[in-house]
């Protein structure tokens, strides 16, 4: 009879959740393999048979968390009026210095921190980066297409400028608050960016 190896001891879907915040909060770069064998109690050999090399790890991470945002944001999205919960999720970055505390927690959209420190030279993290920003226009394009049908929205652009507008925002918000920013300033000009698609 053929050996099937040992069963595994962890849950991946668990680890994979607890190396996210790892990596989210030190970047792919700043995170080596002990740390991660370290702060998930998780044999080397279990990782690498499991997940493979850190980087395909960093990539299931960064996917795991494109997942997880995107049902929050179609949930968000999904009332109306439609203005209050887009400056809401615009000013996610902007609110870091209320919803962080400590040093080690998660800074920024790590899809952003992976544009900024793997793109373009890993070609997989490219295509997962690029996923996920036409995922977000998408759903954003979806919900401005029915402002706009409301009448809450202007029509003055096309709901897929309008969409593409806030992605170059709350990517630049996201990345800007990485090294400070004046909250009062971003607030200003998220509202100003709101008060721009008001009908």
């Amino acid at each position: 009879m053929a050996r099937t190896g040992r069963p595994r001891e962890f849950d991946k879907d668990e680890v994979l959740a607890r190396a996210l915040e790892l990596f989210w909060s030190r970047g792919y770069g700043a995170t080596s393999i002990q740390e991660l064998v370290d702060a998930l109690g998780v044999e080397r050999g279990s990782l690498y048979g499991t997940f493979g090399d850190k980087r395909r790890f960093y990539l299931d991470a960064v996917r795991l968390y494109w997942d997880v945002y995107e049902r929050h944001l179609v949930a968000a999205l999904d009332t109306t009026p439609l203005l209050p919960a887009l400056r809401e999720i615009l000013t996610h970055p902007a609110r870091l210095d209320e919803l962080i505390s400590d040093v080690g927690v998660p800074q920024g959209c790590l899809v952003g921190n992976t544009t900024a420190e793997l793109v373009p030279h890993d070609s997989e993290a490219t295509e997962v980066v690029a996923r996920s920003y036409r995922r977000f226009t998408d759903v954003l394009t979806d919900a401005l297409r029915r402002g706009q049908a409301a009448g809450e929205v202007t029509d003055s652009a096309r709901p897929e400028a309008q969409a593409q507008l806030l992605l170059y925002v709350v990517q630049g918000l996201s990345l800007v608050s990485r090294a400070g920013l004046d909250r009062t300033a971003a607030l200003a000009a998220i509202d100003t960016a709101v008060d721009a698609l008001r009908a």
